[in-house]
């Protein structure tokens, strides 16, 4: 008697549980057929270019994954339309019963155990395109019942969706190796060209990767030679159906075994660009297009250069106590952002992670165009006023040199950064219209402090943090008839209408004051770093202590920002605006009119419209008839007087703790002499020694306040140099004279003549 007879009790007991078990374990791998059992792809993940198509960066996609670990992933593109050739090449190669199976291939898993039984290893797989979608989208161990649920979802999968949509989901999220997935982000990886352009050689190189895309890695020799190897078979399945003639074989078969994807693209070290970007990115929404390629405004190779501008001249100013350095270029026309460079080195340098373009710093006196183009737009100023550069009503606050220079025109004032008339400006303009108008200039990144009381007087100062971004778009405010601009990143990025903050004739005018070499002197040198072939409106600014030190320039064609600083609290060594900024500011702008046609010429900003020129004499208590120095300046038909020039402008009444004009200071005579070479000295060169080495050093000494001497050669100018300072001239053979003269004063040195021979 059977156990079943004997104990039928425990028999029903049994085949209950049995049952009870087969039918959870039915319930639980339906559950998890349904869960894999639809399509899902990682949204796109752009390629980023620089405005001529070179390679920046790609960016990912943070996805979710079944597990519940965020991970992020690279290199997928959507598939509008299914390319026909690769469909047909992919279809041949992985899948050949593709159209006519369920979703399992019933003949290729007896084929591929019967391989295994005869060989004792895996010869061949058997996974359909449908069951290698499920392995994809959801990667699990490789264990039995992880199979039969990738084998159930592949039969939901095909009867739930069309072919063609299986075919081109596949092609859309194969993995092709090197972070590249789906055929349309492959080609345009490895060939750089659209899916629908492929030939047939570089069709079957690609379709041969993605059964082992880590082994077949075309840029190492033995994963080429395995792509190779594999893609051989495809030209001969699509003869053997029909696809290919012989002669479109042996093409396909040749060209393959010679085939090299492009070099493999390496992110440049810029990284606070690229960083900056993809935030952009995140935050306004892929471009439109077919293929998800961003390209940005930034020109690689001019941020090379700037790169190696900074790097070549770094030592000098370490030496100054600098850190870090940030510079951005722009294109006044459209204003794309051409190089940015937000640190010393990302990776290496003290807080070179730190993107200091858009780091809120002390602006120092950048801010004080902003003050008088308020006080102009007000009616509170005129071109032609007089403002007070004196310690009285000073409130305690001295200029960066020590020194006061009197009465002084706005151009003077604003172009050689006095402190002390920019504070009786600022009384007279008030605090809450001026922080107002910088609030509107968007030069607040954040502040906590919406008082302007908070800041007080240092507001023209440089009180107000501000970055380098918001500086440059202040600036462009000027530069574009006082409509604030947006500055462009990429290609299709939406950006709001300039705002209309000024009107055209005050942001001409301040441009003006800017452009104006003279108007700079005393306080910045005639030969020095602000001083250009070409007509260039700047202004520098360094903060308290000497912590920041700022300069913005523009032509008529770019807008350049530069700021040397550092990470932390500590100051640099007097390094200014005006110096090491300056220098490089030049040389970039300078970089930038290379190669165009009349380069160097002149290029006047535009006058505000109607404004006539008028010669303004600059001693307000001399006589209009017998002036000795005059300025240019752009006046109103109505402030003229009677259709002819003010030689010397009306004095305004002082503002509120302002004194009355003081009589201007006689400058003390200076006299100067050449020390070396003497009179008539005759040398000779030596044709063995290097150039650098063959020359003369050139001194001179000088009685009375001199900061710094030209040195001409031949009634040309030669060089500039402090006193104490020696300037050397290489030989040139003949007769020549030397005569040492004072920046734009009628002091000079007698004349020395030398022979070479």
């Amino acid at each position: 008697m059977g156990f079943a007879a004997r104990y039928p009790c425990c028999s029903r007991w049994l085949r209950g549980v049995t049952g009870a078990f087969l039918l959870a374990a039915l319930v639980l791998y339906g559950v998890a057929v349904a869960q894999r059992a639809h399509l899902e792809a990682p949204p796109p993940t752009p390629i980023l270019l620089d405005r001529h198509g070179y390679f920046l960066a790609q960016f990912g996609a943070t996805i979710t994954g079944a597990d519940g670990v965020r991970r992020t992933e690279y290199g997928y593109w959507p598939l509008e339309t299914l390319p026909e050739r690769v469909a047909t090449a992919t279809v041949a190669l992985e899948d050949r019963r593709f159209w006519s199976h369920p979703g399992v291939d019933a003949l290729a898993i007896l084929r591929a155990g019967w391989q295994a039984a005869r060989s004792g290893r895996v010869r061949s797989g058997a996974s359909t395109l449908a069951m290698q979608i499920v392995r994809m989208q959801h990667p699990a161990p490789r264990t039995l019942w992880n199979k039969a649920v990738e084998a159930g979802a592949a039969i939901v999968l095909t009867q739930r969706y069309e072919r063609d949509a299986l075919l081109r989901h596949y092609l859309q999220i194969a993995p092709y190796g090197n972070g590249s997935h789906g055929i349309a982000h492959a080609a345009r990886w490895y060939f750089d060209k659209p899916a629908t352009d492929l030939s047939w050689a570089e069709i079957a190189f690609l379709t041969a990767i993605p059964q082992a895309p880590g082994r077949m890695n075309p840029y190492r020799p033995a994963g080429r030679d395995a792509i190779i190897r594999r893609g051989m078979r495809l030209p001969g399945l699509l003869a053997e159906r029909g696809v290919l003639t012989v002669e479109e074989r042996r093409l396909a078969e040749t060209q393959l075994q010679t085939l090299h994807p492009q070099p493999h693209r390496q992110r440049p070290p810029y990284l606070h660009a690229i960083l900056h970007l993809e935030r952009l990115l995140d935050r306004k929404g892929s471009p439109p297009g077919r293929e998800p390629i961003l390209r940005a405004t930034l020109d690689l190779a001019l941020q090379r250069e700037i790169a190696a501008l900074v790097t070549a001249a770094w030592p000098e100013w370490q030496e100054l106590g600098a850190e870090q350095a940030a510079v951005l270029v722009v294109d006044r026309a459209g204003f794309a952002v051409r190089a940015a460079i937000g640190s010393l080195d990302y990776f290496q340098s003290p807080a070179g992670a730190l993107d200091f373009i858009h780091t809120p710093r002390s602006p120092g006196s950048a801010l004080k165009p902003f003050l008088y183009a308020l006080a102009l737009e007000r009616n509170l100023l005129t071109p032609v006023t007089w403002l007070f550069d004196q310690p009285e009503g000073a409130a305690g606050i001295g200029n960066a040199d020590g020194r006061f220079l009197g009465p002084l025109l706005p151009r003077q004032a604003l172009a050689n950064s006095r402190n002390v008339p920019a504070i009786h400006l600022l009384r007279r303009v008030g605090l809450q219209p001026f922080f107002t108008f910088l609030d509107e200039l968007e030069l607040m990144p954040g502040s906590h402090y919406r008082d302007p009381d908070h800041f007080g007087l240092t507001l023209a100062l440089g009180g107000l943090p501000t970055t380098l971004e918001q500086l440059v778009r202040a600036y462009g405010t000027l530069a574009n008839d006082g409509r604030l601009p947006a500055l462009r990143w990429y290609e299709g990025q939406p950006l709001p209408p300039d705002r209309p903050l000024l009107s055209a004739t005050v942001a001409r005018q301040i441009t003006l004051f800017l452009a104006d070499p003279l108007a700079r002197l005393p306080g910045f040198p005639r030969y020095g770093p602000t001083n250009y072939p070409f007509t260039v409106a700047l202004k520098t600014g360094t903060s308290q202590g000497y912590r920041d030190a700022w300069i913005v320039a523009y032509s008529s064609d770019d807008l350049v920002g530069v700021w040397l600083g550092r990470g932390d609290v500590n100051p640099m060594r007097g390094l200014t605006g005006g110096r090491a900024p300056a220098a490089l500011a030049r040389a970039i702008l300078l970089r930038l009119r290379q190669g165009e046609p009349g380069a160097l010429h002149e290029m006047e900003f535009p006058s505000p419209e109607s404004y006539l020129p008028v010669e303004v004499c600059l001693d307000p208590g001399g006589r209009p008839d017998r002036c000795a120095q005059t300025l240019r300046e752009w006046l109103p038909p109505g402030m003229l007087s009677a259709g002819k020039p003010v030689k010397r402008p009306a004095l305004a009444e002082p503002a509120e703790g302002e004194a009355s004009m003081p009589a201007l200071p006689q400058e003390a005579p200076v006299e100067i002499a050449i020390t070396t070479p003497e009179h008539n000295a005759r040398f000779w060169r030596n044709p063995e020694a290097p150039p650098a080495l063959d020359r003369i050093a050139l001194k001179a000494v000088a009685k009375g306040p001199v900061a710094q001497i030209v040195w001409y050669v031949d009634d040309e100018p030669f060089g500039v140099a402090h006193v104490d300072q020696a300037l050397y001239w290489p030989l040139r053979k003949g007769a020549h004279h030397f005569q040492a003269r004072l920046p734009y004063r009628e002091e000079r040195s007698r004349p020395v003549r030398v022979v070479v021979e």
